[in-house]
């Protein structure tokens, strides 16, 4: 498994990350086969893993930390805080209280003193960014984190987290974690430049497209009942990107390669991008990622993958990614009625 630096860390993980947002009861349940697919990853030379408070109502990050027993030193850990955990108004967010608590909670379930890499799992309009940099560079300098960093930010909020970082002696986000795929490659216009610029790791979260990317999901196939298709339907539905797909699929056979690997290659090719997360539910998905790890594709491929998604373009919004304020709030986006008239 090829090592990169972490941004400016001084970190080394591996190209792939461990994901493990379907271990426990948003998908794999068995916490023993959670387990041997966690170990099996490091055994492959993966030493990178990725969870967060919220998966599986923090079931998730309990599999982990029992996974981990004996190992933890192998492991470059990172979770996140930000989403709602437990009952009541002030268990989630990126307050100074919160981030707090949360970190002690991520602690516990992990086994763990300290993790390498704690990020906030989604912006918070509501919070001033330096109440959030506050709280986390306390937790650093209390050893209880190695690291900060983001997901899901766009690259104006990067770049406002920065300046505050530098205006008032707290410590840098150092990593970001976007969705970034063949089908979403939004973050190639301003959020991955804006890494560059100061450094950033990348962690790049649904490199199959929350499993479009696999060939699973056709464009005139019946759709499957699962779990997957109720959380994102409109997603795996989206007739934009089942189009993309059937292309994407003619692509990969003339490649002689499945999509997966395809889909896999192509995210760990981008320079800006560290590590990409996988995210299986089986040791059978686990293998067949890992198999597709070598894989290296060429100029011409990559031309031909331009050509079916253009750089910088978003088929259509993921479902699950953030969505800002001035998009969701009408208030933000009209001006009451009596004001609209320009006379």
């Amino acid at each position: 498994m090829r090592i990169r630096k972490l941004g400016r860390t001084g970190i080394e993980v591996s190209a792939y990350c461990l994901g493990t947002m379907v271990f426990g009861k948003m998908g794999n349940p068995d916490h023993d086969d959670c387990a041997h697919m966690i170990h099996r990853a490091l055994d492959a030379g993966i030493n990178f893993v990725d969870t967060a408070d919220v998966y599986g109502y923090s079931e998730t990050e309990e599999i982990v930390g029992k996974a981990l027993a004996g190992r933890r030193d192998e492991v470059v850990l990172a979770t996140k805080f930000n989403g709602p955990v437990g009952g009541g108004p002030n268990h989630s967010g990126s307050s100074r209280r919160w981030v707090v608590q949360a970190v002690e909670g991520s602690l516990t379930r992990l086994r763990t003193d300290y993790v390498d890499l704690y990020q906030i799992h989604h912006p918070d309009p509501h919070t001033d960014v330096e109440e959030t940099l506050s709280a986390l560079t306390d937790l650093v300098r209390a050893g209880k984190v190695r690291a900060i960093g983001s997901s899901n930010l766009p690259a104006s909020e990067i770049v406002e987290a920065q300046w505050v970082s530098q205006q008032r002696g707290l410590h840098c986000l150092r990593t970001e974690q976007p969705t970034y795929s063949i089908l979403n490659r939004g973050i190639e216009r301003e959020v991955l430049p804006t890494c560059r610029r100061y450094g950033l790791g990348v962690l790049a979260w649904s490199p199959l497209a929350m499993g479009l990317l696999t060939g699973r999901y056709r464009k005139n196939d019946p759709r499957p009942d699962n779990a997957r298709m109720q959380w994102v339907s409109r997603h795996l539905t989206d007739e934009r990107k089942l189009d993309a797909v059937e292309q994407l699929l003619t692509l990969a056979e003339e490649t002689g390669h499945s999509l997966t690997h395809v889909a896999m290659a192509f995210a760990t090719s981008h320079p800006d991008v560290t590590a990409a997360i996988i995210g299986p539910r089986t040791m059978d998905q686990l293998d067949d990622l890992l198999v597709g790890a070598p894989l290296t594709f060429g100029d011409d491929i990559l031309d031909k993958i331009d050509t079916i998604v253009p750089p910088g373009t978003d088929i259509s919004p993921l479902d699950v990614s953030y969505v800002p304020p001035s998009l969701t709030q009408t208030d933000l986006r009209r001006r009451p009625c009596h004001e609209r008239a320009a006379a």
